[in-house]
């Protein structure tokens, strides 16, 4: 058994792990695009996918998807494994990154959708399921709630030699992306009951997040400023995941605020029809929401669809409401992808509003390296300036960030993942970081686990 890194090694994104069972069989573990300072990096499959039987998709994030059409434009037709949740989202991720990144050709994009579904199996959480697998061994798989995004799961894989169907076998387990505790709308992940290998990510392996409460008063504290001033607070957030929390936060202030504060009035408005259509898809997938949540739906309060709530679907709608807002006075609070200011809708919003002394940025995500998102968080205290489409925009708006959005468990969270198994890995490969948080997290698993693991930081090919 050997484990392929062929993306979210040096950095975040770009995730794609192949665990190779035997000479003749391995299986792929998401198969994500490259943003930030790796999105030069070629897309095209460059590795050898002659012996890859499945893939396995953790969850629908772009740098865990995206590559998906370059891998079944390079022949793959095996089965691609995902959570009935995520099934659900899949085609709408992949023809909008065909859409931005490959081709507006439609029938094109119609190809690529028909391959897609005819391969993706969705299948339930908890339930073991049999890998395609040939050679001297067999191997099964179980997707658990990753608490991420909806749909998000890490995988538990068996790898069985085919002599002993009981014993001998080894348990990999992949953590995809995980969930931060205590995050609105879904509940946090279980760690598992064992591993022998673990590959996890560590986003925040370095980093602590603000309590719940800490940042939802952040957050009211923010768009309060924004009221008084008469301000836009602008948030780049990713469309599946970070802006559903959210709308989950500000419906729960508005409701809690006085009869007739100016919390009644605030206008919230969704620029982004990919996070409607996910925000839909929330909406429809009830079931996985945890307690409180459906407690809320059973009082008959709709926490992703409120009276203040306006959503902006075409682009003539889009600059419209640009132009009302840099017209008027009206305080508002806008929503927009991407996350991490790399393209997508709030780039137009933050080159118009930057430069607005009562403007508000608020981060509530990672930035990664070379992206405009981590350009504005590093220069905008020091009222720097940025490059949007080739000029120079100057920073006069407040930035703010509030790490306890993200949708990633912090330091806390990886290392419970771990110590809350009943069996303990004995070898762990720590992926999906910048350096920093990587050593920092081995440190960490090194200093409470001691000499009975090891610890490795994944490498991609030399």
């Amino acid at each position: 058994m050997n484990i392929l890194h062929h993306g979210a090694v040096n950095g975040v994104t770009g995730s794609c792990h192949q665990l190779v069972i035997n000479n003749h069989s391995s299986i792929l573990i998401d198969c994500g695009l490259f943003q930030g300072e790796d999105s030069k990096a070629d897309l095209s499959i460059e590795f050898n996918i002659n012996t890859i039987n499945a893939l396995i998709v953790t969850h629908c994030h772009i740098d865990h998807v995206g590559r998906i059409p370059y891998l079944l434009m390079a022949g793959f037709k095996g089965p691609i494994f995902t959570s009935v949740a995520s099934a659900s989202l899949l085609p709408l991720v992949i023809e909008d990154a065909l859409k931005v990144g490959v081709t507006r050709d439609q029938k094109i994009i119609n190809a690529c959708l028909k391959l897609l579904k005819q391969q993706v199996v969705a299948v339930d959480f908890k339930t073991w399921f049999e890998l395609p697998c040939n050679g001297e061994h067999t191997a099964k798989a179980r997707l658990q709630r990753a608490g991420h995004i909806l749909g998000s799961a890490y995988v538990e894989i068996d790898i069985i030699p085919a002599v002993h169907k009981t014993k001998n076998s080894h348990r990999v387990v992949f953590s995809g992306d995980l969930g931060a505790p205590y995050t609105p709308l879904l509940p946090a992940p279980k760690a598992p009951y064992k591993a022998d290998t673990l590959v996890i990510e560590s986003t925040y392996g370095d980093k602590n997040h603000q309590g719940r409460k800490q940042r939802t008063q952040t957050l009211k504290a923010v768009i309060e400023r924004a009221v008084a001033d008469n301000g836009v607070v602008l948030v780049p957030a990713f469309s599946i995941g970070r802006t559903q929390e959210l709308l989950y936060e500000l419906e729960q202030l508005i409701h809690a605020s006085a009869k007739h504060s100016p919390w009644r009035t605030i206008n919230v408005i969704l620029d982004s029809p990919m996070a409607a259509n996910f925000t839909q898809q929330y909406r429809k997938f009830k079931y996985l929401w945890d307690e409180e949540a459906k407690q809320k739906v059973a009082k008959g309060r709709h926490p992703l669809d409120f009276e203040n709530l306006t959503t902006i679907n075409t682009h003539s709608e889009h600059l419209a409401i640009i132009n009302y807002l840099s017209t008027r006075q009206t305080p508002a609070i806008i929503l927009a992808a991407s996350g991490m200011c790399s393209g997508g809708r709030i780039v137009n919003y933050l080159e118009r509003f930057l430069t607005d002394k009562t403007t508000d940025v608020l981060f509530v995500g990672y930035q990664g390296r070379g992206t405009l998102g981590r350009d504005i968080q590093k220069y905008g205290p020091r009222n720097g300036y940025v490059f949007i489409n080739n000029t120079r925009i100057n920073i006069n708006a407040q930035i703010h960030t509030i790490s306890g959005y993200s949708a990633h468990a912090d330091q806390t969270g990886l290392i419970k993942f771990v110590t809350g198994m009943r069996k303990k890995p004995s070898h762990i490969k720590i992926v999906h970081g910048d350096n920093d948080a990587k050593n920092a997290l081995a440190a960490k698993y090194k200093e409470i686990l001691g000499n009975d693991v090891n610890v490795e930081i994944g490498k991609g090919k030399e």
